[in-house]
């Protein structure tokens, strides 16, 4: 039995305000979500990892091999009008959160889609909660709020405008990002740039942050 809920994925409207994205919560479906996040991967420091730098097994490593199946580039290519065949894709995953992560961004041009799956089974914090923005400047100017909890997937196409960011949180916060790129250049580049962020981590947890990019 799939991990994943493709029929409630596109059952879910695609969004246009602000910009083209999509919401589905428990996309992981709710008999598998406790088997997934106990197979999530140990990390203790901040930052994105790809998955060659950790430890995958088990149901963890089968929602994966689902995330990168034809299944579910298929939904998304329905649901953005896009044809994503040709197009390689970037996976890394995030454990926690440091304070000063979230900035406002759109995410780099490199980038087509971006595909988040929170993986956090309760979310009763303030900060930490994507949002779906109007602006640049104005964390405040929201079309959604996004809590990253309970196996939700949030979708979004980008562009010059597809602002999004949240407000400071410092601890636990398990995420995987997926993204479709514009070819395997940029997957070389961004891996060998996340490895050696994870290693510098590694040798200093406690080390300056990068305060952009985080989802």
């Amino acid at each position: 039995m799939s991990l994943l809920d493709i029929d409630a994925l596109r059952a879910t409207p695609l969004k246009t305000d602000p910009y083209e994205y999509l919401v589905v919560p428990n996309f992981i479906r709710a008999a598998e979500f406790d088997k997934v996040v106990a197979d999530f991967p140990s990390i203790t420091s901040t930052g994105s990892i790809p998955p060659s730098e950790l430890e995958i097994k088990g149901s963890f490593e089968e929602l994966l091999e689902e995330m990168e199946g034809p299944a579910f580039r298929q939904a998304i290519e329905e649901k953005f009008g896009l044809d994503l065949s040709a197009n390689p894709t970037m996976v890394t995953v995030r454990g926690n959160c440091a304070r000063n992560n979230g900035k406002i961004h759109t995410d780099t041009e490199s980038k087509i889609i971006t595909v988040l799956l929170y993986m956090n089974q309760e979310w009763d914090k303030d900060g930490g909660r994507l949002r779906i923005l109007r602006s640049a400047t104005d964390l405040n100017d929201a079309a959604e709020e996004v809590s990253p909890n309970g196996g939700t997937l949030l979708v979004f196409k980008r562009s010059d405008k597809s602002w999004h960011g949240h407000e400071p949180f410092e601890g636990p916060r398990r995420a995987i990002q997926l993204n479709w790129v514009r070819d395997e250049t940029v997957v070389a580049h961004e891996q060998r740039r996340h490895r050696v962020s994870a290693f510098l981590k590694r040798i200093n947890p406690f080390g300056t942050q990068s305060a952009a990019g985080t989802h």
